[in-house]
């Protein structure tokens, strides 16, 4: 079967990177298309070398801009590569512009489409993410689910039983395949006890209000504990124009955004993170780490039913309750759900097969 995937952001990689491997075994022959959506050396071509994914054969450049320009680039900047490279599949991963733009394409032009991490809803039609699935899921031909309430968004919606197969969670099979050589990749001179944080989403990064509450109250907390905190463009320009970074004190470790292993390595050591990233609050839930996610939403509910995860929204007051607790050994642990095992593109694979 000749097989193309696309991909076009960080956690697109993580994601990917197994499902081609496992696809790979089986003697598909495979096609990469990159759409450029992430186009910074440590937010792409570095994830390809340390998750061992083969270059693209294709990149499409797209860019950044704004929502609909960059879906409406990457659909005419690969509809001619479907029509030249004529794949019996499409596999799409997650739920960012690159996903929505290459289902679209696809289902114009009849080319059976598979969706990796399907199903997933936060029910908040105002995060962009949530569009993306929704309309990724209807069009898709095979669903690849994370969790069982992923099965149930997609059969309240319509989508037939046939369709739909409960697989497990690809991200973690690259987190417990590469977990081993995490540690020898964390960054150096950082101190052993400290709290991890990670905010990137416009909604509250673009918020003022909300995000110099964030910082002054990480602030109070880091007389008792580090603050580690890799920055995310857009939000260190954030910094820059509201002047937040001249009152940290030396107890905040600000970073440039990392590559995988580093990251996953701090991840890993951390007494707890803080984050508004869904992919964290599923690598910290296998790894037992506390997280306390600034959403009032998230499309993981598996993470907190089952994991490490508690939604803290934009309280304050909760998020240093929350942090109180952790820092007193009352955090919450969880579980790792069912089928977060490292095998679920396995399962992906030998779904080709039936």
């Amino acid at each position: 079967m000749r097989i193309l995937h696309t991909v076009g952001a960080r956690p697109n990689f993580m994601k990917a990177a197994p499902v081609i491997e496992a696809l790979g075994m089986r003697g598909h022959v495979q096609t990469i298309v990159h759409t450029g959506q992430h186009y910074a050396s440590n937010m792409s071509d570095v994830f390809f070398q340390q998750l061992n994914i083969p270059q693209p054969d294709v990149n499409l450049a797209v860019g950044s801009g704004s929502h609909a320009r960059q879906t409406a680039d990457i659909m005419t900047r690969l509809e001619p590569v479907l029509l030249e490279r004529k794949p019996d599949m499409v596999f799409v991963y997650g739920d960012v512009n690159s996903t929505l733009a290459s289902s679209l394409v696809c289902a114009k032009l009849r080319i059976p489409l598979a969706h990796v991490e399907a199903g997933l809803r936060s029910f908040d039609r105002s995060m962009p993410e949530e569009i993306n699935r929704l309309l990724t899921d209807q069009v898709s031909d095979m669903l690849f689910t994370p969790s069982g309430d992923a099965n149930e968004n997609l059969l309240r919606e319509g989508v037939s039983q046939e369709k739909i197969f409960l697989v497990g969670n690809v991200m973690i099979d690259t987190l417990w395949k590469l977990l081993p050589q995490a540690q020898a990749h964390r960054p150096p001179d950082l101190p052993d006890r400290y709290a991890l944080v990670t905010l990137h989403r416009p909604a509250n990064v673009d918020d003022t209000d909300f995000i110099g509450n964030v910082v002054r109250t990480l602030g109070l907390w880091s007389k008792e504990i580090a603050i580690v905190f890799p920055v995310h463009p857009r939000t260190r320009q954030r910094f820059q124009e509201m002047g937040l970074a001249e009152g940290m004190n030396g107890n905040f470790h600000l970073l440039e955004p990392l590559p995988y292993l580093p990251f996953l390595a701090l991840q890993q050591s951390a007494a707890l993170v803080i984050t508004d990233s869904g992919g964290v609050q599923e690598e910290t839930t296998y790894l037992g780490v506390p997280c306390l996610t600034m959403r009032e939403n998230t499309e993981r509910p598996t993470t907190i039913t089952v994991g490490s995860n508690t939604l803290i929204g934009r309280d304050m007051e909760r998020l240093s309750e929350e942090i109180r607790k952790i820092l007193s050994g009352q955090g919450k642990k969880g579980a790792i759900p069912p089928l977060w095992d490292g095998h679920a593109a396995e399962r992906i694979a030998k779904s080709l097969c039936t």
